[in-house]
């Protein structure tokens, strides 16, 4: 994982809203619903991507097993933002310009009048920032979800500032479990 900068993370078929989580606080999180262990390590390697799953079998597979893909087991029986806080810690991770929770995508300020046709007229009348996905095109904008999420970020900010000033774990490397 590169250090201060964006984690390039593949979830496995059960981590849906861990990669939302993840996207929202800024970092690359493939997810695709359905996919297959062979196909999600593969995807790993060759994008340099890594792997976390709560899935142990997972982490028989050759390619994880062998260290030629990073992988983080996620503990079962966390509950959504408990697995963020977890590899939020594990990884060390900042927060930083949220992407799109949808496809990943990297998110553009817009003016009101470029989203004007995708937003409701009440929403475009106090709504003073706008972004559009650069990969799916949808609009996001500063309403009430945007703020329960702009908390969570807080949250996880404040935490990496004092994850931050920790040394990492005695005899673990903070950005990947083998």
């Amino acid at each position: 994982m590169p250090e201060n900068g964006p984690a390039r993370i593949a979830c496995d078929a059960m981590c849906g809203g861990l990669a939302r989580w993840l996207r929202a606080l800024g970092h690359d999180a493939f997810y695709r619903e359905g996919i297959d262990d062979a196909e999600l390590v593969e995807l790993a390697r060759r994008e340099e991507r890594l792997v976390i799953s709560s899935d142990g079998k997972l982490f028989e597979r050759k390619l994880i097993a062998s260290g030629q893909v990073a992988g983080l087991m996620l503990p079962r029986g966390l509950r959504l933002l408990e697995q963020v806080e977890y590899v939020m810690r594990r990884l060390r991770l900042p927060v930083l310009q949220a992407r799109c929770t949808q496809c990943n995508g990297r998110l553009v300020p817009a003016t009101r009048e470029e989203v004007s046709a995708d937003v409701p007229a009440r929403s475009l009348v106090w709504a003073r920032e706008f972004y559009r996905c650069s990969g799916c095109r949808q609009v996001f904008w500063d309403g009430t979800h945007w703020r329960r999420i702009q908390a969570v970020r807080r949250r996880f900010a404040q935490l990496h500032e004092s994850d931050a000033a920790a040394p990492p774990p005695k005899g673990e490397e903070p950005e990947r479990d083998e």
